[in-house]
């Protein structure tokens, strides 16, 4: 069997940011510290954080007043900001920076009297923290079929932003459908669809070119890796999201020559290479890794966590 790796793949910088500051907040204040929901979308991080010290909650009110309180990678609302600040948590924000722009850029929208039209997944944690950032509310839509339901004044003023992770593809079908239909609409076109999810896109329909076969390593709840697990299925190779390398199907295998590995930006490179270990125990392996992007991009810490 012929493995090809995706370059680049795995964690990106809003990934290794919020996981550090988990690390640098057990460091600096001591175990337990809580973590409002999964700080990345990915079990084994978050067992590994559990043993650690950290403690995964729901909800705010959950956490012992005064406790260490961290938001994760993807945000929260004013709102859960606000049930944090009564119960006088002590509050580290692991927000990707990338995130927090668009936060940024839909208030601003907002404050400009435009009414802000959400791209995003309903129900996804940063959709979730990005419409409860804009106190007017947002209209949420994920597909081009709901541009033409949108109901909005003649005289409205119209923007729009974009959940960080979605398909490239997909979304820049949405913006062109919205530009058509509203053509004094403004917003950054696919500027919020960070730069690690492009790079990831792009490797895996690279990949996808060489392979029978497409294993995308990730949680199932991880709104990047189901995309990477779409574009593959998209260019009618045959892909499956994996969390790890248990849940690799034999059946998928069958007569496959060449395996085409990639993961998330939530999924950790020990995944990456237990998968590559349980190939081996079923046949001889070449490995290879494809040409690709260098990401050197590197988030600081939060201020109050930053080594003096």
């Amino acid at each position: 069997m012929h493995v090809i790796l995706a370059k680049p793949r795995g964690f990106c910088a809003g990934v290794e940011r919020a996981i550090r500051t988990v690390e640098a907040a057990i460091e600096r204040f001591g175990a337990p510290v809580y973590v409002r929901h999964e700080i990345v979308h990915n079990r084994r991080v978050v067992e590994e954080l559990r043993l650690k010290g950290a403690v995964f909650v729901d909800e705010v009110d959950q956490i012992p007043a005064g406790a260490v309180t961290i938001f994760s990678a993807h945000g929260v609302s004013d709102a859960v900001e606000a049930a944090a600040q009564q119960r006088n948590l002590i509050i580290t924000d692991a927000t990707c920076p990338l995130v927090e722009k668009v936060h940024k850029e839909a208030q601003r929208f907002a404050a400009q009297n435009h009414k802000v039209i959400l791209i995003g997944h309903r129900g996804h944690p940063e959709v979730q923290g990005t419409s409860g950032r804009v106190k007017e509310g947002v209209v949420l839509i994920s597909t081009v079929a709901e541009v033409e339901k949108l109901k909005f004044n003649r005289d409205d003023k119209l923007a729009y932003v974009t959940q960080t992770t979605l398909s490239v593809d997909d979304t820049r079908e949405v913006i062109l459908a919205l530009r058509k239909r509203f053509p004094d609409i403004v917003g950054p076109d696919l500027r919020d669809i960070c730069y690690a999810t492009q790079n990831r896109q792009g490797a895996v329909r690279e990949l996808a070119k060489l392979v029978d076969v497409m294993l995308v390593i990730g949680a199932i709840n991880s709104s990047n890796s189901n995309r990477l697990r779409d574009i593959g299925a998209e260019m009618s190779v045959p892909s499956y999201l994996i969390e790890d390398a248990g849940s690799i199907n034999l059946a998928w295998l069958e007569d496959v020559e060449t395996v085409g590995i990639t993961a998330g930006a939530s999924a950790p490179e020990d995944l990456v290479q237990e998968v590559i270990s349980y190939l081996k125990t079923l046949t001889e392996v070449t490995l290879e890794t494809l040409p690709g992007i260098v990401e050197n991009v590197e988030f600081k810490l939060p201020a109050e966590l930053e080594k003096s």
